[in-house]
């Protein structure tokens, strides 16, 4: 038990403090330097070999398990385009014929030289708020900056000299030549050896694709084939490097669950994989992901491998079919879907149901705390289908929260009421006791005893914030519904930090100001909402105390300058409805308000003297 309220006001101050140095150092500064430093690692390795070829045999594909009919398998090698080195993404485009992808939410192109989808554009989203910036490149080719693609085809069992589809394989379109939601692609390869090859692409109207590949034999010998899918992505991407958020390789195999590997961490490992039935594998960024998808009811071996030994680091997600027979004048096909876009809440879960992909909902990372976590994002949602803005959304979400837990944080504000009323009685308990301390504390008990006083609720109203703000962060970060999501006036991103700054006159001058002093109106509001709410108790009367408590704010307001706007915005307006509802329990039970006396006070002004 603490000594006194004044001395669990000071711990709890100096606890929270070191929360948001520790925090802003771990999730800002740290992964920050992180950036710079994979940055400069990707580039430098960009430079060494701009245009670096795919990973080649045997490692393509993954290896078969044990249990299906042929004992090993390798997937042919993926040569990257034949490009001039440097070439920009246009130039890469255009080195090979290529089918036209066009849907209300997607454009690119499927290179018919390998069959790859390689080149994917979302039309929704745009590089920075302003609507006119370019959209989101999604996937690129072989030979590019950042190349990012899926792969799809068969592959024999070792020892098989059985000619199949290559990377640079150049395939036959034929119908349509645009993909669409309505109008399906279809390309044709024939090995001149008996087998013939049909591969047909659909995509839906969001960003699920569709590739079926068939395989007829019109030789004279059954042939053993494994289908196989994979998402490669060449050189080590830029991440946030936020601990809340995994970017990287991410994955569900079977009933093992969730599986997410970074980038630093397949680089040690080399390869993770498993055999399983049910599940998808992918690469995520904060808000895309590349996933790819087997038929939920076929047995697979699915693996992330990274590629260490080339000038540019490669990482891919894919998995391998058991083999099917098929038989002189027969056919058989494989089934894969990709997706290929934004994470959406609501689309993602709705293709978990429709589509009864297993634990697809998973790839939003909602966190160990996901049983809170979601349910706030639903209710901002569901405000959000309301008003039109999340940042109204946050604003009447808090007020819920406030009535919801009004019970617990009247109790403890009628307590702080209580220890109020007795202040003076405590001021002559540790006067006239000054020097017996265990004599103080107990007389001190005895009083919170006789006037049904809980020293320790005090802590309640923080307790309740803490795990809202760290939620409401994660679902500012995290989510791609609240990117680009403007509020009011200046703030047109609630998921990026006030961009004003007071050092220089919010605009008005025309320079630029440091990031650690990019203290914008919504931090400076928030200081000052959390100092009149201090204010509203009186002043410690040791002085260590009153100069923690008398820095808090504008620590704080340095500390959430780079924290999200909308985080922002719900801890000030969380003050101004706490300063309320403590106003109104403190005259409800009697107590005089010293608010304007503690303020005039703080401020240097003087209460005149009754007449």
């Amino acid at each position: 038990m603490m000594k006194d309220e004044n001395t669990r006001n000071t711990v709890l101050a100096i606890v929270l403090s070191l929360i948001v140095l520790l925090g802003w150092q771990y999730f800002v500064v740290n992964p920050r330097l992180e950036q710079d430093r994979l940055r400069q690692q990707t580039l430098a390795a960009q430079t060494q070999q701009p245009n670096a070829p795919a990973p080649g045999t045997p490692t393509t594909a993954p290896q078969p398990g044990a249990t299906t009919t042929a004992p090993s398998a390798t997937a042919p090698s993926a040569p990257a385009a034949a490009v001039p080195t440097g070439a920009s993404r246009e130039q890469v485009l255009a080195a090979a014929p290529r089918v036209r992808i066009d849907t209300a939410r997607v454009e690119g192109s499927i290179n018919l030289r390998g069959g790859r989808i390689d080149d994917v554009r979302l039309k929704d989203y745009h590089e920075t708020v302003d609507k006119t910036s370019p959209t989101i490149i999604f996937f690129s080719p072989s030979g590019t900056q950042n190349p990012l693609y899926a792969e799809f085809g068969v592959v024999a069992p070792a020892g098989s000299t059985v000619t199949l589809p290559a990377p640079d394989t150049l395939w036959r379109q034929e119908g349509s030549n645009v993909l669409s939601p309505t109008t399906p692609v279809v390309l044709v390869w024939d090995n001149g050896q008996g087998l013939e090859f049909r591969r047909t692409y659909t995509i839906d109207a969001n960003f699920m694709f569709r590739v079926r590949e068939e395989v007829r034999n019109t030789g004279t010998a059954p042939i053993a084939l494994h289908g196989y899918a994979l998402v490669s992505r060449h050189g080590t991407p830029r991440v946030s490097g936020m601990y809340i958020l995994h970017e990287g390789m991410i994955g569900v195999f079977g009933e093992q669950g969730l599986r997410e590997v970074t980038y630093a961490d397949l680089d040690k490992a080399g390869a993770s994989t498993g055999r399983a039935s049910g599940g998808w594998f992918g690469i995520t960024d904060k808000y895309w992901v590349a996933a790819i998808i087997p038929d939920q009811r076929t047995q697979f071996q699915g693996r992330f491998i990274a590629f260490t030994n080339t000038p540019v680091k490669s990482y891919q997600a894919d998995y391998l079919l058991d083999a099917q027979i098929v038989a002189p004048g027969a056919s058989i096909s494989f089934d894969h879907r990709l997706f290929a876009g934004a994470k959406e809440v609501k689309l993602i879960e709705g293709y978990a149901d429709s589509e009864k992909i297993l634990r697809f909902d998973l790839m939003i990372d909602w966190g160990w705390f996901y049983f809170f976590t979601r349910p706030l994002f639903y209710a901002l949602d569901y405000f959000f289908g309301l008003f039109g803005n999340f940042g109204v959304s946050i604003l009447v979400v808090t007020i819920i929260i406030k009535l919801l837990f009004f019970p617990l944080a009247s109790k403890s504000y009628e307590s702080m009421s209580k220890m109020k009323k007795v202040q003076p009685e405590m001021t002559i308990i540790r006067e006239r006791y000054a020097d017996d301390k265990m004599k103080q504390q107990q007389l001190l008990m005895e009083l919170y005893k006789k006037e049904k006083i809980n020293p320790l609720s005090g802590c309640l109203p923080i307790l309740i914030q803490i795990p809202v703000f760290f939620a409401l962060y994660k679902v500012l970060f995290v989510t791609i519904e609240m990117r680009h999501s403007p509020f009011f006036g200046w703030i047109r991103d609630l998921s990026a930090h006030d961009p004003t700054s007071i050092f220089n006159l919010f605009g008005l001058l025309p320079f630029a100001v440091p990031e650690f002093f990019q203290v914008g109106v919504w931090p400076i509001i928030m200081g000052i909402t959390m100092w009149v709410q201090m204010k509203m108790n009186p002043e410690p009367p040791d002085p260590t105390q009153k100069l923690i408590f008398s820095w808090m704010p504008l620590l704080f307001t340095f500390m959430l300058a780079s924290f999200p706007a909308g985080l922002v915005i719900y801890w000030a307006w969380n003050n101004i409805l706490s300063v309320s509802q403590q106003y109104y329990i403190m005259r409800k039970n009697g107590v005089k308000v010293e608010l304007w006396d503690n303020l005039r006070s703080a401020i240097g002004i003087k209460k005149k003297p009754a007449a």
